[in-house]
């Protein structure tokens, strides 16, 4: 299985507490996912991020509904928080978003994702022909959309 890294920074122009807060309340994930893949909570998302919460939800890949459970493994609160796939369309999603006070009451979020495709040969040539692409499309709609919300 071949792990891959995809790695975003991006400064934030509000306190750590403001951004950690907005990161970590799951109602926000549905704001930052572009509107092409349908994001939709097939059960109440949390109130309240820690070790062990569960998010459900479903995206649309290419028109084909996928369920895409993440599990919160590790909580650092205002610093970090990591997300991992449980069950969804990879071999392998490990998402940690650190978070860093840069001063003038900015932050610097960075997102790191581990992640391998499923199904061998076929994984790779779907990464290659697709993937790459449109994870580069909605990591750039998440940063635009997050400039948007919080004035970046």
């Amino acid at each position: 299985m071949k792990v891959r890294v995809l790695e975003r920074t991006q400064i934030v122009p509000r306190p750590l507490a403001e951004t950690f807060k907005f990161f970590s309340d799951s109602h926000n994930l549905q704001r930052l996912t572009p509107q092409f893949l349908q994001f939709k909570f097939l059960a109440p998302p949390p109130e309240v991020m820690h070790p062990g919460t569960v998010i459900d939800y479903q995206i649309r890949l290419y028109g084909v509904p996928v369920h895409w459970r993440t599990r919160i493994e590790i909580v650092e609160a205002p610093k970090k928080f990591v997300d991992v796939q449980e069950k969804g369309p990879y071999a392998l999603w490990r998402h940690s978003h650190t978070f860093k006070d840069v001063g003038k009451g900015a932050t610097e979020m960075k997102d790191r994702v581990e992640y391998a495709m499923p199904l061998g040969p076929l994984g790779e040539i779907a990464y290659h022909l697709f993937v790459k692409r449109s994870l580069a499309q909605i990591f750039e709609y998440r940063e635009s959309k997050l400039a948007e919300i919080m004035g970046s």
